[in-house]
């Protein structure tokens, strides 16, 4: 029998914002702050995540901030002929302060201000305190991915962010093309592909806890991407409907043709920092059949 329309209803429902909303200004004022030692650097800010894209459940706590140095970018000019390669070789100006040196600088001052602060792999934590809830923030710069140079139209590129790992890993991803294209697909269904994000986030987290399947093998990131996939008229009418149309399509995909959200990345390959493993994405696929069917 499948899962009750009330229950899908009640997992379709967007966790609290307002503690998320009050970090994100807190910990923004002290990024922020004229007497940090990058201020003078070009930088913004932004949420990252599900409490950026309106996907958060109650169940979800940290909050993702992205602070992105703009004043240095990093650059992919693979796909860039010969002649658009020359030019841009040609134009390029060494910077005089890395990524690393922004991220050191940022780290040290939110040492400065809050306790507990920890430098992880990808992301710097803050731990919470009172109303201030854990807080993730990524410390990067912004990169380029050339489609060509010269012309009428002049630079044409990719704009997205890179970021360093502690073992001095490059990886670059394109939060906000993943943010407005999922936001435009919400639109295009009458808001149905968030409150069927919350749904499956739900019984992904009910999945864990009844040993369907493995904690961090199907992140949020991945199924905002693996929704993003399904086609528009599959969702509407009612939540079952959307759900299990939504089943339906997963089981039955190519997943070799299954794109993130910001359509710049495969959402399924193997040995790609930003993207789903196989191993995982199956053991995602065939837990939730398993799941859907006993419930």
């Amino acid at each position: 029998m499948p899962i009750s329309e009330q229950q899908l209803q009640t997992w379709s429902h967007q966790g609290s914002v307002t503690q998320s909303k009050a970090t994100h200004e807190t910990i923004r004022a002290v990024l922020n702050s004229t007497a940090s030692p990058y201020y003078l650097r070009s930088f913004d800010d932004f949420l990252q995540g599900s409490y950026a894209n309106d996907t958060n459940i109650y169940a979800d706590s940290d909050v993702d901030i992205v602070i992105r140095l703009t004043s240095t970018f990093y650059h992919n000019t693979d796909d860039l002929q010969q002649g658009d390669l020359a030019a841009y070789q040609r134009d390029r100006i060494p910077a005089d302060y890395e990524l690393s040196d922004f991220k050191g600088d940022v780290a040290l001052w939110l040492q400065q201000h809050y306790a507990g602060v920890t430098i992880g792999n990808k992301a710097i934590f803050i731990p919470g305190s009172g109303n201030r809830r854990d807080a993730d923030v990524l410390v990067s710069a912004e990169h380029r991915h050339y489609r060509s140079y010269s012309g009428l139209l002049g630079p044409q590129f990719n704009e997205g962010l890179v970021f360093e790992t502690t073992t001095g890993r490059r990886i670059v991803n394109y939060p906000r093309q993943h943010r407005e294209n999922l936001s435009n697909k919400n639109k295009a269904t009458g808001s149905w592909v968030k409150s069927t994000v919350r749904i499956f986030k739900n019984m992904r987290n009910r999945m864990i806890e009844e040993g369907y399947l493995e904690a961090g093998e199907a992140p949020s990131y991945f199924i905002e991407g693996l929704l993003y996939n399904v086609p528009n008229s599959y969702y509407g009418d009612d939540h079952l409907t959307s759900v299990t149309n939504c089943l339906n399509f997963i089981q039955n995909a190519n997943r070799e043709n299954l794109t993130c959200a910001n359509e710049l990345h495969w959402l399924v390959r193997d040995d790609e920092d930003v993207c789903w493993s196989t191993a995982d994405y199956e053991s995602f696929r065939i837990s939730l059949r398993l799941f859907w069917a006993n419930y």
